[in-house]
């Protein structure tokens, strides 16, 4: 007999907690750039339908949800929370058809950086959120020019369903056991979702490289980069796990520029720096919970 072979969770945690959030990091953004090579296939809202679907799916699989009182209970607060969860996935979905893969990014990332300084008990956050915006602003000027205004709008309503889905995210996970509620979340997106696909199950359905190349979206845009974060979480804590999170928007840039040929000039590098300076600080800064 040969070897045994070790379980993918032996082999996860031998990966340092770090590194494997970055990976995750680095899974999110690449499966976003595989995304938009779809969307000459199907429409962006389509895509991102399959792929929560898909997803949803295989959390479940890999979850494991128990169906108690408690989702009866609180189903209005996980209607809320899979309806955000659906339009902040279709707003940027919408917003990188359009727009660079790092500005979009950078852009929806505003949504919980506000939400982390509006929750804060420190003033020094207000100057975090003022470098932060003066990064959007340096790109205000591209608007409607190099960059598309209706990408841009996508962009900023992702970024508010981001920091709704925060919010609702807290309040889920104090009611629902373990990760339960992101799965009845992913269900219900998928449902919501379904009306932008409507018209074309059947091309999808009849078309097993579609049918793969989605199967490889949501493994590589949600199922691996939940895996290893739900992993990384077990050791990390808050403050550095939020710190790394803020790499977002520069890995998406560089992602963007390799992969997908996206030339975000002068103007869209510095608005990622100053966004990415001043999330690490707001993170860095805060007092641990």
């Amino acid at each position: 007999m040969g070897p045994k072979l070790k379980p993918a969770s032996s082999i996860v945690s031998a990966i340092p907690a770090p590194l494997q959030v970055v990976i995750a990091i680095i899974s999110i953004q690449f499966g976003a750039s595989f995304a938009v090579g779809l969307f000459g296939s199907l429409s962006p809202g389509a895509t991102v339908f399959f792929r929560v679907a898909i997803s949803a799916m295989l959390l479940f699989v890999l979850i494991r949800p128990n169906l108690s009182s408690d989702v009866f209970n609180h189903f209005g607060l996980l209607l809320s929370y899979g309806i955000t969860l659906g339009l902040m996935n279709w707003c940027f979905y919408e917003a990188i058809a359009r727009i660079p893969l790092g500005i979009a990014v950078t852009i929806e990332f505003m949504g919980p950086l506000l939400v982390a300084a509006v929750s804060s008990k420190t003033r020094l956050d207000i100057f975090w959120i003022a470098i932060a915006f003066a990064g959007l602003l340096i790109l205000t000027p591209k608007i409607g020019g190099e960059l598309d205004t209706i990408g841009v709008v996508f962009a900023i309503l992702a970024g508010i369903g981001w920091g709704g889905f925060v919010l609702l995210s807290k309040r889920v996970n104090q009611c629902l056991n373990g990760n339960d509620g992101l799965v009845y979340g992913m269900i219900i997106a998928t449902l919501f979702l379904s009306v932008f696909a409507m018209g074309e199950v059947s091309v999808v359905v009849t078309n097993i490289n579609l049918l793969t190349s989605l199967l490889v979206l949501a493994v590589l845009s949600t199922t691996v980069p939940f895996f290893l974060e739900f992993n990384a979480l077990k050791t990390l804590s808050a403050q550095t796990y939020g710190v790394l999170i803020t790499l977002e928007p520069a890995a998406a840039a560089i992602i963007g520029m390799l992969v997908l040929g996206d030339v975000l000039g002068l103007a869209g590098m510095i608005a990622i720096i100053l966004v990415t300076i001043a999330a690490i600080g707001a993170t860095l800064t805060r007092p641990e919970e």
